[in-house]
């Protein structure tokens, strides 16, 4: 038999939700029964989706990025979450209510839901980030009727696709280095047909695209996720655009120091032409120039 649904309790006038549900200061974004995460390719690989996060038509505090963040996304059971490796939500406040870092993302207080969420597969988690979920047991009792019950939380995918209904999902591996798009289509999510050899795609409510980048990050080289612009080029991370700045700014004080002396070495050779025709002339043409003679040796 189907369990029913906790009923939220309210009075004659509905409080705000604020009032009656948890909120981020009651849930909190670590998990002390979790491990944590499982290697450095999980840190690094959702800063560089960060830093070169550039969205041309929202301010950065109308975005908001979440990586290992629990996100509380069911307002019938307020302690179930999910924790995407990076997840992204528009036109929303950068802090909470505009004042307060976010220990974790309540979908039910902040009204907006994610945008898209990347999850980078790891040993074991294949079956639950790509939509074969084995069924696990929670510790979580909830009442129902005067009875405990024990229930299941949905995959991530179902979480995605049919709760939050997130329009993008993106699936990458650092095994095979494969980047797999989803895109909500029907309320289903379907597979987007990538270049195999160019792993890239285009999201257009971004104006950006993300893609497989081979180069080095934070001193590693290998394989990454990263977003490109429009015209295909890679968005730079801010250290990035330091150095190619700096280069820059080397390169053009070169050049303009290279024109100086071309110009100098020019300017020279006209006076050494000059002084060749003045020396042609006979000393009375030059005397009518108001030339001296022995001022040309």
């Amino acid at each position: 038999m189907r369990p029913q649904r906790s009923t939220i309790p309210q009075t004659e006038i509905p409080l705000p939700a604020k009032q009656t549900l948890p909120t981020m200061y009651d849930l909190p974004s670590e998990n002390p029964e979790e491990p944590g995460l499982p290697d450095e390719f999980h840190s690094w690989q959702p800063q560089l989706l960060s830093r070169t996060l550039r969205l041309p038509d929202y301010k950065s505090d109308r975005i908001f990025v979440g990586s290992d963040l629990n996100l509380y996304y069911d307002v019938h059971h307020t302690l179930w979450y999910k924790r995407p490796d990076w997840f992204l939500v528009l036109d929303v406040s950068r802090l909470y209510e505009e004042a307060d870092l976010r220990s974790s993302y309540v979908v039910w207080q902040e009204g907006t839901n994610p945008f898209l969420v990347v999850e980078l597969l790891s040993p074991g988690t294949e079956k639950e980030d790509l939509g074969q979920f084995v069924e696990e047991e929670i510790d979580i009792i909830e009442e129902h009727n005067g009875q405990a019950t024990r229930e299941i939380p949905p995959r991530k995918w179902d979480v995605y696709e049919r709760i939050l209904r997130v329009p993008y999902y993106a699936v990458f591996s650092r095994y095979s280095d494969r980047l797999r798009m989803f895109k909500l289509d029907g309320g289903r999510y379907v597979e987007q047909i990538l270049d195999a050899d160019n792993s890239r795609f285009w999201i257009p409510e971004l104006k950006l695209g993300l893609g497989v980048w081979e180069g080095e990050f934070e001193g590693i080289n290998r394989c990454w996720l990263r977003w490109y612009d429009g015209v295909g080029n890679w968005v730079q991370t801010d250290a990035e655009l330091a150095v190619a700045q700096a280069e820059l700014a080397v390169a053009q004080s070169k050049l303009e120091a290279e024109l100086a002396v071309a110009q100098a070495e020019r300017e020279r050779q006209k006076r050494i032409e000059l002084a060749a025709k003045l020396k042609s002339l006979s000393a009375e043409q030059l005397t009518a120039l108001g030339i001296i003679p022995e001022d040309l040796e």
